[in-house]
This record gives C-alpha cells, sequence and structure tokens, in this order.
C-alpha cells in the first residue's frame, strides 16, 4: 500500500522511514464537548428553511385590509341582518386557508432541509464522525476537502495543499493557499487539497453566520409576483380613502331617516374595492407549489424561486453530474512511445492513492487499477478546475523518484502534438481522455507542466443519465435555449450533448478561444450550444454575458467549479449530492439528483405565475368598477344600489370560487415580465365598462319602478347586469376553454340563477327581478357590455402588448 509523507501541525514534513510517523491532532474529548456544550458554546445559529408557525399566523391574520374588514364587519353585525355580514365569515375562511396551506408546506421544507443539510466531518477523541452543524461547539477540529464548505471561523490546524475560495465573502474570485496557523472565514469553501481546522468562533459569533441565516431562509417576497401586487394595493389604499369617506358623506345625506340601511349601503360600497382574496391565493398558489416540488425531493430554498425559474429562457448545463452520472470506468489505457502498460498501471495505481478525496475521473482510475506497490507519495498536488489537472511525486522504492501529471491533454500538451489527433478521435466518440504525463519540473512550480512527456492515455466512458434525453426535449420543446458549459474537452461534450439529440449539440466551442469583450462573448454563446474547457470564471463570466442580452440564466451544477456562477445566475440549481458549497448558493436544491425534475419546477412556477396574473386581473376589475360606481353615487347623490350580501354573492360566484381553482389550474405559458402592467391593461378597461353598463340599469330602474319597494327592485335590475358583465369578464380569462373551464363557469352561471328563482334564496339575498321590461333591459345592457369588453381586450392586446 502506497504510504503518504504526512505534513505535522507545525507544516514540516514529517520523516519517512518505514512507516511514516503522524502528528494527527485527536481533537476534543468527550468531556471537554460536554463542558462546552454547559457553558453555551455551541454553534446555535438556527438553520431555517421557513418561517415559524406564529409568523405564518401573524403574516395572515394581521394584514391590512383584514384590519379594514374587520372593523366593517363589526359594524354590519350590529346594524344589519346576518346575510350583510357574510363576507367577515368568507374573510375568515380565507385567512384560515391561507395559514394551513402554508404549514403545510413549511412541513414539506423542514422536513426536506432536514435531508439536504450539510453535515462537516468533526474529529472528536481520535474518530472523525459527521455532525450536524448546530452540534459543532467552541475548540472543534473540523475536517475539510473540496468542495466542503466553512460552517464556521477558525484557524488552520492541518493543510494538504489547502486552497480556499473566498469570493462569497470578499468577491475575489483566486482561490487562496492556507497553511497551518491561517484564518479560515465561514461562508468560503474549498476548491483543492484538504486539511482541518479548529473552531475559533461559533453561533452568530461567526463572520457568515448572520448572512447564512437570512440566505437559508425560506421566503415569501422579493418577487416580482408579490412586489407587483403590493405595488396595486398600495394605489388600490390610496383610491379607497378618499373614495369610502365620499361614500359615507353622500349615504347618510341621502338616506337621512334611515341611519342603520345608509350604513349598511356604505359598507356595500366599500368592502369590494379592497381585493382581500388576491393575496391569499399568490401566498395558496405558492405554498401549494413548494408542496408539490416537496413530494419530487425538490427542495426550494427561496421561494420566489419557483417563479423565477418559469421566467427562466436559458439553462446553463454541468456535464458532469447533470447530463451524466456522477461515476465513470475506465475502458482502454493507451501507453504512448513505447511506454511499459504494467509500469504505466503502477502509476496510476499510486496516483489514487495520492488523493484522499478523490473526484470521479480518479476513482474510476482507482476502480480499475488499485495501488500494489509500496511507493511512497512525497509530495501532491490536487486537482482544481482552474488547472484542469493534479499531479504527485512519488519515491519508487528502488532509490528512483517520479513526478507525474493527470489532466486534460490538450492542457498539458502544445498544440500540434500527434498525439492531440489520436484523443480528437477518441472525443468524438464522446469518451473522456485523460493524459498521464511525466514532468522533470517540481510540483509547486508555475510551470510545472512545461515539456511534460506524455507516457499514456487513459480513456474514460460517462454514462448517460437515462432521463437526459427527455428533459432537454422539454426544454427545446418550451423554447427554452440550453447551453453545454463544462471543463472537459468541447469535443467530447459535444459528442455527449449529441447522444442525447440536443439542439446545436454539434455546435462545440473551446472556452479558451472565447473573446473577453462581454457583449462579443455574448454573441458566440448566442449562436452555440456546448462549450468545453471553461473555467470557473468564465462560467461566471459567461452567466453575466448572457444577462446582459437580455436573458433570464438557470444555471446546474454540482461541484466547487459551479458555484461562482451559480451564485451569478438568477436561478441557481444544485444537485442534492453536490458539493456543501453549492447547496448553499442555490435556490433549488434537487435532492434525488435528477435533472428530469427541473421540468417539473418550471412547470410549477408557470402555473403560479400564469395563473395569478389570470385571477388578479378577476380581483382588480372588480376593485375598479367598485371605486367607479362609489364615484358615480358620490357625484350623483343617490342611493349605493348594493347591499353587502349582493357583492358577497357576486364575488363569490365571479370571483371567490373560480379564481380558487383557475390559480391551480396547469399552465405551460412562460412567465414574461411587467406584470402590473399586464393586469391593469385589462382590470382598468373591464372595470371601467362593468361600472358603466351597471350604473346605465340603476339609474333606468329609478326611472322605471317607483313606490314601495322601488329600491329593492332597481337593485335587482343592477345586480343582473353586473353579474352578467363580471361573467363575461370570467368567461374571458378562462379561455382557452376546456371541458372543466367551461364547466366551472356555467356552474357558477346556474348558481345565480338558482338564487333568482329558489324563494327562500331571493329573500336571504333581496333579490327578486320585477317585471320584464327592465330585468330584459338589463340582460341587453349586459350583452352591450359584453361585446364592448371584447373590442377593448382586443385593443389592449394589440395596443399595448405583453
Amino acid at each position: 500500500m502506497t504510504q503518504r509523507a504526512k505534513i505535522d501541525t507545525d507544516g514540516s514534513e514529517a520523516e519517512a522511514v518505514g512507516p511514516p510517523v503522524v502528528h494527527r491532532p485527536a481533537g476534543l474529548t468527550s468531556a471537554e464537548v460536554a463542558e462546552r456544550v454547559a457553558r453555551g458554546e455551541v454553534n446555535d445559529v438556527p438553520v431555517r428553511s421557513s418561517r415559524s408557525t406564529k409568523d405564518i399566523v401573524r403574516a395572515n391574520v394581521f394584514t391590512r385590509f383584514n384590519a379594514i374588514i374587520g372593523v366593517l364587519w363589526v359594524i354590519m353585525l350590529i346594524v344589519a341582518p346576518i346575510q350583510d355580514s357574510l363576507f367577515g365569515f368568507v374573510i375568515i375562511a380565507n385567512t384560515g386557508i391561507g395559514i394551513i396551506q402554508e404549514l403545510r408546506a413549511k412541513k414539506t421544507l423542514d422536513g426536506l432541509a432536514v435531508i439536504g443539510e450539510a453535515k462537516p466531518t468533526v474529529r472528536r477523541d481520535g474518530v472523525a464522525a459527521e455532525l450536524s452543524t448546530s452540534e459543532i461547539v467552541l475548540g472543534d477540529l473540523i475536517e475539510l476537502g473540496p468542495g466542503d464548505k466553512v460552517v464556521v471561523d477558525g484557524e488552520v490546524a492541518e493543510a494538504d495543499s489547502l486552497e480556499i475560495d473566498e469570493s462569497l465573502l470578499t468577491g475575489e474570485a483566486d482561490p487562496v493557499v492556507k497553511k497551518p496557523g491561517d484564518l479560515m472565514m465561514s461562508g468560503s469553501f474549498v476548491v483543492a487539497g484538504g486539511g482541518a481546522f479548529t473552531a475559533t468562533k461559533v453561533g452568530r459569533e461567526a463572520y457568515a453566520a448572520q448572512l447564512a441565516e437570512e440566505a437559508s431562509r425560506f421566503t415569501l417576497v422579493h418577487s416580482e409576483l408579490r412586489t407587483g401586487i403590493s405595488t396595486i394595493l398600495k394605489y388600490v389604499t390610496w383610491m379607497m380613502i378618499p373614495t369610502a369617506i365620499g361614500l359615507v358623506i353622500s349615504q347618510l345625506v341621502v338616506k337621512d331617516d334611515n341611519f342603520k340601511d345608509a350604513i349598511a349601503r356604505t359598507v356595500g360600497g366599500i368592502v369590494p374595492m379592497i381585493p382581500e382574496g388576491l393575496v391569499l391565493l399568490t401566498s395558496v398558489a405558492f405554498a401549494i407549489g413548494v408542496v408539490r416540488l416537496g413530494r419530487k425531493q425538490c427542495l426550494v430554498q427561496e421561494l420566489p424561486a419557483i417563479e423565477g425559474l418559469a421566467r427562466v429562457d436559458v439553462v446553463c448545463l454541468d456535464k458532469t453530474g447533470t447530463l451524466t452520472e456522477g461515476g465513470m470506468d475506465v475502458t482502454e489505457l493507451r501507453p504512448l512511445d513505447g511506454a511499459d502498460e504494467t509500469y504505466v498501471r503502477t502509476v496510476l495505481g499510486a496516483f489514487g492513492e495520492s488523493d484522499p478525496r478523490p473526484n470521479a475521473s480518479l476513482q474510476a482510475i482507482i476502480d480499475a487499477y488499485p495501488d500494489t506497490v509500496e511507493w511512497r507519495c512525497t509530495e501532491a498536488l490536487p486537482f482544481s478546475s482552474a488547472r484542469k489537472y493534479s499531479g504527485a511525486a512519488f519515491s519508487e522504492g528502488n532509490g528512483e523518484n517520479s513526478t507525474w501529471l493527470l489532466g486534460a491533454p490538450d492542457v498539458l500538451l502544445p498544440a500540434g502534438d500527434p498525439t492531440l489527433t489520436e484523443i480528437d478521435h477518441l472525443n468524438e466518440q464522446g469518451l473522456r481522455v485523460l493524459l498521464l504525463a511525466r514532468t522533470a519540473n517540481e510540483l509547486d512550480s508555475p510551470e510545472v507542466a512545461a515539456g511534460a512527456h506524455p507516457t499514456a492515455l487513459v480513456v474514460l466512458e460517462q454514462r448517460l443519465r437515462p432521463d437526459a434525453a427527455d428533459t432537454l426535449a422539454y426544454f427545446a420543446d418550451q423554447n427554452v435555449a440550453t447551453k453545454v458549459i463544462s471543463g472537459d474537452n468541447a469535443v467530447s461534450v459535444g459528442a455527449v450533448a449529441g447522444k442525447l439529440d440536443m439542439p446545436g449539440a454539434a455546435n462545440t466551442v473551446d472556452a479558451r478561444t472565447l473573446p473577453t469583450d462581454r457583449e462579443e462573448m455574448a454573441k458566440v454563446l448566442d449562436e452555440n450550444a456546448v462549450f468545453g474547457r471553461v473555467t470557473p470564471q468564465q462560467k461566471r463570466d459567461m452567466v453575466a454575458a448572457l444577462q446582459s442580452h437580455g436573458h433570464t440564466v438557470a444555471m446546474t451544477g454540482d461541484g466547487v467549479n459551479d458555484v461562482l456562477a451559480l451564485k451569478d445566475a438568477d436561478i441557481g440549481v444544485s444537485m442534492g449530492s453536490g458539493s456543501e458549497a453549492t447547496r448553499a448558493v442555490a435556490q433549488i436544491v434537487l435532492l434525488n439528483n435528477s435533472f428530469a425534475t427541473l421540468p417539473s419546477v418550471v412547470a410549477e412556477g408557470r402555473r403560479v405565475i400564469g395563473n395569478i396574473t389570470r385571477v388578479a386581473t378577476l380581483f382588480l376589475t372588480k376593485t375598479v368598477y367598485s371605486v367607479l360606481l362609489a364615484v358615480l353615487v358620490v357625484c350623483s347623490q343617490v342611493e349605493y344600489p348594493f347591499l353587502p350580501r349582493h357583492l358577497t354573492l357576486l364575488s363569490t360566484l365571479t370571483i371567490g370560487i373560480p379564481a380558487f381553482f383557475l390559480a391551480l389550474a396547469p399552465n405551460k405559458e412562460r412567465a414574461k415580465p411587467n406584470f402590473v402592467r399586464r393586469v391593469m391593461r385589462y382590470a382598468i378597461p373591464g372595470g371601467v365598462i362593468a361600472a358603466a353598463a351597471t350604473f346605465t340599469t340603476y339609474l333606468l330602474a329609478r326611472h322605471h319602478y317607483s313606490g314601495a319597494g322601488a329600491l329593492e327592485a332597481e337593485t335587482s335590475a343592477a345586480t343582473l347586469t353586473l353579474f352578467l358583465v363580471s361573467m363575461w369578464v370570467l368567461a374571458i380569462i378562462a379561455r382557452p376553454y376546456t371541458w372543466w373551464r367551461l364547466t366551472l363557469v356555467a356552474t357558477m352561471g346556474g348558481a345565480f340563477l338558482l338564487v333568482l328563482v329558489v324563494p327562500w334564496l331571493q329573500d336571504f339575498f333581496a333579490l327578486k327581478l320585477v317585471g320584464t321590461t327592465l330585468p330584459w333591459a338589463a340582460v341587453a345592457i349586459a350583452a352591450a357590455g359584453g361585446l364592448l369588453l371584447e373590442i377593448a381586450w382586443r385593443w389592449v392586446d394589440r395596443r399595448f402588448p405583453a
């Protein structure tokens, strides 16, 4: 078995005569851990994936509009029959539904977060074991390897070619080489090598603790959808205040002989101005989306990610772990220049033992060529995505010393080397090729690869993910461009993409030829689909270049070389088996490691955004016509035509029930920007037409009816017109029609007809059509309003396209 030289904690190399003497700190003892726990020196930063139950209840109950409606409800309970207070019970039901759905989402997220939580390796009593981050105490010795995240601040105790990326903290992309005694900052991560560090600051004292806590929280804010709704609600509030004041004054003046009736009709005018169900439905739609995705082992670390992925038009894929499975197999070993194959196998076996944390390529070599010879590794250069190779120096046991490099042939060999032609033929078959080369230079030399002598080619076959082809086909069908951005050879990557029938797989680009100018790079990215030999910094630059051309970019990955790009992309997607660092910065983690889950996330986001846009139009049309009706009543100095029970009935049948079904329906349309503009361009003309038609009917009825019961007859005629126009709005919103959408619209119409013909329902809702002239006039006015709606919305589509 290979014996590696070990590095003491003071940085000196141990003498390697026979088995090396290893000075390896044992970490804290169990007694010391218990002592620190008792003192409270524990890493107690709460890692939460969701809001607390208390926060959820508070957010759903204590809202601005619930406060307004609550006050109005109490007033109505005092001055009017119970049927005029139905709107209050509806709000209680809505709030309850919102709380229940969010608690379901919380339970799902919390369960998934435990599965996906990073578990650092901590050495105690000389034994290394994985622990939860919350179990780390001050003074713990934490082991590190490639891809591990530094979870607390500390001081390096052991370093074996340890390279740390601190870019998430400092913005500096170049990795920092760490030696014993150097400081470690929480929030950084390992890009190469390994080691261990002692925790010096835990809990909220750690540098990145506050950032990490905030970043890991489940959020319901900071999305275009919710920001747009908040903007709309702000303007609605400002419109409501003067309108409501004017309505109160006018109704008290007009109905000076009946105070209670004046109050009832005033409240009837104010309540429908509030689009209270819109916020509820948005929360419910998102929460149900989280639950649906949770069933597919998809952890949404930031809720707006569902919305963001729905807006994506470019998906950047890392080949390894995304299109291919993590594992590889060695299919062939080709010695070069007459090299002895047995000796090459020995070198590869020793090379495998030189890295305690091998990547997938090296693991395949370890499996194929187990180490059987007593060689000693005197120095190691871990693999780095930036340099594309690793290295090791050996004492061969016979007095000979040798230094070897293993990595990308086109990086280790000069351009034009005849070996590259042979390698190109292998790459064209989708095979991955590594070059084993001997070098005369020291591993710590910047020119270590200069003059390296090629000794053998190691041919690896990657296992394609069985679901990758279908997923790529889905994105192509949805007009989402896919770009494969890989550190491997471009031709090899293109061949793999070609096997999966990926559009544009033949257009391969070696990233070393990419222009550095962002505009020029963006043009090349738009024209091509497969990029090889991409460095981590280039991945980041490519994401920025695509964004500069107006693209919404999602980036998938599982390795440390993907972290920078994942962080900068609009949406970062990590595999559950990926490194701690990638899982920490990604908004979405696919815990089942299945690339095929992505279409479900996209579909869920499109469903939420598309449907909320639909139902928002329903709610805001009601707000617009309610405000306009109130203004017209104030200006005309007439009684407000409706009691709260009338508008509760209309809202329930034309908005409440239909909106709930429409919000949860399938919707594959790609999300578009400018939510507020797209909703209001329909809601304003729709509300204006509904208000005008309703008020016209009301004025006609005031001239037609007289005597006792005239106001009830006038209200019934106006209610009929408003219901029919609102149903027309619903019918337009429900397009394109399916059997269940038509059934939904018909059922709502049938329910209203039932109210008009069943005597006790007529009495309960105070709705009774008198005569035939005015009711048919109301229908005719509603039909004219419906035709105007069709004309107005088609004109809006042409004049203000989405």
